[in-house]
């Protein structure tokens, strides 16, 4: 057995983990989510864990200028957190938001990561550290600001913890 992290360009890695998001999140199954009509953005970095070969786990890295209390604020997003079905339970998620933490508190630009997530996944990044954000968050959604309600927001201290407060993320929720 031979596992491998790779991190690579948002972009130009679709295809890599094309076949994993398809599996995990099938398109169907995503519309019928209180979420499944949001637009998301694309990450600008994704971490990959490879499995003898194949993509069995994806975390998308969004860098994004935002704001904290209408202060700018450089947010580290974390998004499209997907394991394959039959590697779940081994690690690999929380072994690829480190690394996706890891490469964001590396680049030395990074104030705090942020993710968003259902209730039933809260358990595992509160014990990955992520900490419950208590405050409005603002994104875009049909090019209009709106408040992000859909997911709750979570944060991560990398260079300052910001629990409190409204954040606007200045564009569409990662």
């Amino acid at each position: 057995m031979s596992i491998e992290i790779d991190i690579a360009t948002g972009d130009s890695s679709w295809p890599a983990v094309e076949p994993l998001m398809s599996s995990v999140w099938p398109v169907e199954a995503v519309k019928a989510l209180p979420w499944g009509h949001l637009a998301f953005a694309h990450p600008d970095l994704r971490v990959m864990i490879d499995l003898d070969g194949d993509v069995v786990c994806h975390v998308g890295i969004t860098r994004r200028t935002g704001t904290w209390n209408g202060r700018k604020v450089n947010i580290g997003g974390i998004g499209g957190v997907a394991t394959r079905e039959d590697c779940r339970g081994r690690g690999y998620a929380g072994l690829a938001i480190s690394a996706a933490i890891h490469t964001l508190a590396e680049e030395r630009a990074t104030d705090f990561g942020m993710l968003f997530c259902d209730p039933h996944h809260a358990a595992l990044y509160e014990k990955l550290g992520w900490q419950t954000f208590n405050g409005p968050v603002y994104a875009e959604q049909s090019g209009t600001r709106a408040p992000f309600t859909a997911l709750a927001p979570y944060v991560f201290k990398i260079k300052r913890l910001l629990r409190e407060g409204t954040i606007d993320l200045c564009g569409l929720p990662w």
